[in-house]
């Protein structure tokens, strides 16, 4: 049996219901961690990873300072404030409706937001492509908080490290070489991103409203590291059910983007996922934070189906996009003007 998907042309088989996400032991044999994380990838499209090696110094310094900037007072955090027509900064609540990248029209989401874009400009890129600069676009830090530089860079650079480790890992689930992905990623676009979402004790939620919109994500994969706090992340299972994703002690969870779906002609699965609302009964405080890191690959790469999974029906193949301008059409999709 066959189901659109409602993105495009693109049609997936029906696969057996997710149980639960899978978790994949990064530090365990080459080989066997590949097999596992081809496995989910194309059967569900997400998967904790654990055994990453990154440093837990690091990471908990960046989720402490992501706490401390959104409990600054409000202009503070407005000083920051990502203008028109850039990608980093500070994004204020309800300014974002991620429902929108697939064209769905809902109320804006229930969070806020901090991104933080790549720190160095690849050399004659932007003279190039001037479009490119939106990807490039400065990074932009409170004054109030003058230790959120050094402590986001940081992290930022160990995440990208640690998706270079993946890439590898999938290169070879592929069987493709392991530095297959490293001349279409070596000057990427990527995005970390700080997200909120404030108790919603005494707050009437719009209908269809919810804490994040469901989507995909737009690039190669993310990584993200998230709370148990009441009102989480769910994911579109194959039997179109929304399974719990929990949070799992140490864990990122990893899901696949439409970047990397595209490279692999739909092997693997960009799934839709949203963060919802807590229940209506819970009685303790409902506030919410999570750090994820959008990876994309460098603004000018070509996502064209790979060799291993061309289909034998050349009218079964996407056609090829452009990294940048698909992420940047993707990003603007999602503002709520109004609320700029």
């Amino acid at each position: 049996m066959v189901v659109e998907s409602g993105r495009g042309n693109r049609q997936r088989s029906l696969r057996s219901p997710v149980v639960e996400i899978p978790v994949v032991d990064l530090s365990g044999p080459t080989e066997r961690v590949a097999i596992e994380l081809d496995r989910a990838c194309s059967e569900v499209g997400f998967v904790q990873v654990v055994g990453h090696g990154l440093d837990a110094d690091v990471e908990n310094e960046a989720w402490e300072c992501a706490r401390r900037f959104f409990s600054l007072p409000e202009a503070d955090k407005h000083e920051a404030t990502i203008p028109p027509g850039d990608a980093y900064g500070y994004g204020p609540y309800r300014v974002e409706r991620l429902a929108s990248s697939l064209g769905v029209d809902t109320p804006p989401d229930l969070k806020e937001t901090f991104s933080i874009g790549p720190f160095e400009n690849p050399p004659g890129l932007l003279a190039a492509d001037p479009a490119a600069a939106f990807s490039f676009s400065p990074n932009r830090w409170p004054d109030a908080l003058p230790e959120m530089e050094p402590v986001m860079r940081r992290y930022y650079d160990d995440l990208a490290e640690l998706v270079d480790r993946i890439l590898s890992l999938m290169a070879t689930a592929l069987g493709l070489p392991v530095d297959h992905f490293i001349p279409l990623t070596d000057q990427h676009t990527s995005a970390l991103r700080l997200l909120h979402y404030p108790d919603l004790a005494g707050t009437r939620a719009e209908p269809g409203q919810l804490r994040a919109g469901a989507h995909s994500d737009y690039g190669t994969l993310t990584l993200l590291r998230q709370d148990d706090a009441p009102g989480g992340l769910e994911v579109l299972a194959a039997d179109n059910t929304w399974v719990s994703a929990p949070a799992v002690d140490g864990a990122y969870v990893l899901n696949i983007g439409d970047a990397l779906e595209r490279w692999t002609n739909g092997r693997w699965r960009s799934t839709l996922h949203r963060v919802v609302l807590p229940p209506t009964d819970v009685t303790e405080s409902t506030e919410r934070q999570s750090i994820a890191f959008f990876h994309n690959a460098n603004w000018d790469a070509v996502i064209d189906c790979l060799e291993p999974c061309r289909p034998e029906d050349p009218t079964d193949l996407l056609p090829p996009i452009t990294a940048g301008r698909h992420l940047m059409e993707k990003f603007r999709r999602t503002q709520n003007d109004s609320n700029q």
